[in-house]
């Protein structure tokens, strides 16, 4: 997948290909200001005024409290960008807003939009990790409010893939236990339990994130099959032979090279004979392919936030290789591009 400026007519395609638009603009001026207008509008309920049907703006500024000069801004922005339709004087909701952007929907990245504001304020250091190299390490500065929303934003993006998760992810006959390495709102572990009768999961996770994401999990967890383990993913002996499966989904480009083989090496260890370990992370683009831009963007971003970033599909491989595992699948997300499962198994 690849963010672009679309030429709507024939002009607009020729200004492109006689390199006549000023691209870095739009990337810069313009893209940025859609981006805090889409958040901002989820945050305010500019989504939810129009839930109940087509709303003119005077009712779009009664149901928001917003000025009416500034919202009308917004909803022409998000007009522009098929948010909205407008017709006869009233804005309704397009298809993929209800899909994505209403409270209620069972896809809503609502708070999602929410912890994107947060991670707003952290582009301004972007400038200093490039002649650094040193990322800010946000999980150590988090505050409570602030880990609240990153566990519910997590929950948003993995809305997207757990249920296709628990239907491509290799397993062993009649798995019994799964460990779920930092799986926090334990979207990935009731998915699988849902298929699996027979498995219990047991999440991994920081006290911090336990603390936040279990609400999250009561939630959507009807069974007793899911449970928590409170600890550091990189300190904890994780046993031996114990699990059927081992899943490590967006954890991996929060660690360095060093971290992420000792992880791998007590995972091998933990595994049972025949069992699945499942790396699930961004690919970064290896050099001289044809570069995935979301595997670009997100590699950046996790350098800024963490300083690790995203790994290689090979180097992926080499950490379950390198464990004495054999590697066996790569699945790839349709609905997330960039997004794979690596499969080893023991």
């Amino acid at each position: 997948m690849k963010i672009e400026a679309r030429p709507k007519n024939a002009l607009e395609w020729i200004a492109l290909l006689a390199n006549l638009a000023p691209i870095p603009l739009v990337h810069s001026q313009l893209m940025p200001v859609l981006s805090r207008a889409v958040m901002e509008a989820s945050t305010l309920d500019v989504f939810e005024a129009a839930k109940d049907g087509p709303i003119t703006l005077e009712q779009a500024v009664e149901k928001t409290g917003l000025n009416k000069k500034a919202l009308h801004s917004l909803l022409q922005v998000l007009t522009s960008a098929d948010y909205f339709k407008y017709k006869n004087g009233t804005y309704s909701l397009t298809k993929m807003a209800r899909k994505w952007c209403l409270k209620d929907s069972e896809n809503s990245v609502y708070s999602m939009q929410k912890f994107n504001i947060i991670c707003w304020d952290w582009m301004n250091n972007m400038g200093e990790y490039l002649k650094t190299g040193k990322g800010l390490q946000f999980h150590e500065t988090l505050n409570a409010d602030e880990w609240n929303a990153y566990q519910l934003g997590m929950a948003d993006v993995s809305k997207v893939t757990a249920k296709m998760a628990s239907k491509m992810t290799p397993v062993p006959p009649n798995p019994s236990q799964m460990l779920d390495i930092g799986g926090a709102h334990g979207l990935y572990s009731i998915e699988m339990c849902k298929k699996y009768p027979t498995l219990e999961a047991t999440i991994l996770d920081l006290p911090e994130a336990v603390e936040k994401a279990k609400p999250i999990l009561d939630r959507y967890n009807s069974g007793q099959r899911v449970s928590y383990w409170q600890g550091d993913a990189l300190k904890e002996d994780l046993g031996s032979e114990k699990y059927d499966i081992i899943l490590i989904s967006s954890l991996m480009h929060h660690f360095t090279e060093e971290q992420n083989k000792s992880l791998s090496s007590r995972v091998a260890k933990a595994l049972k004979p025949g069992g699945t370990y499942i790396i699930q992370e961004f690919i970064r683009p290896e050099e001289g392919e044809k570069i995935e831009m979301i595997g670009a963007i997100t590699d950046l971003f996790f350098n800024l936030s963490s300083t690790a970033g995203n790994w290689s599909l090979k180097e992926l491989k080499d950490f379950q290789t390198g464990a004495g595992l054999k590697h066996f699948k790569v699945n790839k997300y349709i609905t997330l591009p960039g997004f794979v499962q690596v499969c080893g198994h023991k």
